[in-house]
């Protein structure tokens, strides 16, 4: 499996790397390869060097994500603390690196007096994985505060995309596979600390009241249907608590999985699949995945 022939990197290759403890739900194999790489010069030198027919893709806090038990074939790349910076550009602006968490952003823009960022919070996840699918929470999504973003493409070079060349749309953007977020832009309106310190606290507190946050859950699984929510498909198809193996979906919230404690990802895709089987025999609502499922079953 670990037979590729890989470029002089800089940072951090690992062959056979368990996935499992760097993803929420603990379950799933392992990375043919995981590269964390030093800084971007070191991201752009392996690409280039890297086979173009080796499958590449990156992994943020994991939160998002069914890693299946048979393990992903090629590169997954890690953008570790070189890319966990935050810092202010102007008044109402924070260049982020693709690997700084909602929290570390939403915090950075409260220190500096900028509004508008504060949903961040509540996503689970780093900047890259947001500006990938346009995360959102609380009415607000990346969409509303993008200006840009810088990508390294699989070819290594980086390219700059403003906002209205990344095609979004709810939880999608029209990145390439392969392609990694590196750092973004975000932009606010100016606004009082103390008052974007308050906005943090109720949405935390909201998250807390409906979520299974000290579970090993991936975040919400499914997308909200046109004319229709989740959760509230989910419950009215007899789904909440419902279990396969280790896998539960979760009596606080029913658009979460969770794992109980042994799930395989199998038993976590497969009870997904189940309850996607049953909301539409229940309602005629086909949901699709928010969750991103990859590697071999």
């Amino acid at each position: 499996m670990t037979s590729l022939t890989l470029p002089q990197v800089r940072g951090k290759l690992t062959a056979n790397a368990p996935l499992a403890p760097l993803v929420w739900f603990k379950s799933g194999g392992s990375a043919q390869w995981l590269f964390e790489p030093r800084d971007v010069a070191d991201l752009q030198d392996f690409l280039a060097g890297l086979a173009s027919e080796v499958p590449v893709m990156a992994l943020g806090l994991g939160s998002n994500l069914i890693v299946r038990d048979g393990g992903v074939p090629g590169v997954v790349i890690r953008l570790g603390k070189a890319f966990a910076k935050v810092e202010r550009v102007d008044d109402v602006t924070l260049n982020c690196g693709g690997g700084a968490s909602g929290i570390l952003v939403s915090s950075t823009a409260r220190d500096s007096g900028i509004a508008g960022l504060e949903f961040l919070r509540s996503i689970p996840g780093t900047v890259g994985g947001f500006v990938r699918m346009n995360g959102g929470a609380y009415g607000r999504e990346v969409k509303d505060i993008l200006v840009d973003c810088d990508v390294v493409i699989r070819s290594g070079e980086v390219v700059t995309l403003p906002l209205s060349e990344l095609g979004y749309t709810y939880r999608h953007s029209d990145l390439t596979d392969g392609s990694i977020v590196v750092a973004a832009r975000f932009r606010g309106v100016p606004g009082d600390p103390a008052a974007i310190q308050a906005e943090m606290d109720r949405i935390s507190a909201a998250r807390e009241a409906s979520q299974p946050l000290r579970s090993k859950t991936g975040g919400s699984t499914f997308k909200n249907p046109q004319g229709g929510k989740a959760w509230e498909l989910v419950d009215k198809a007899g789904c909440r608590g419902l279990q396969m193996g280790g896998a539960q979906v979760s009596e606080k919230h029913t658009n979460f999985l969770i794992n109980t404690g042994d799930a395989t990802s199998a038993d976590i895709e497969g009870l997904g699949e189940e309850v996607r089987r049953r909301v539409k025999e229940n309602s005629g609502f086909e949901l699709e995945w928010e969750i991103k499922r990859i590697g071999r079953p």
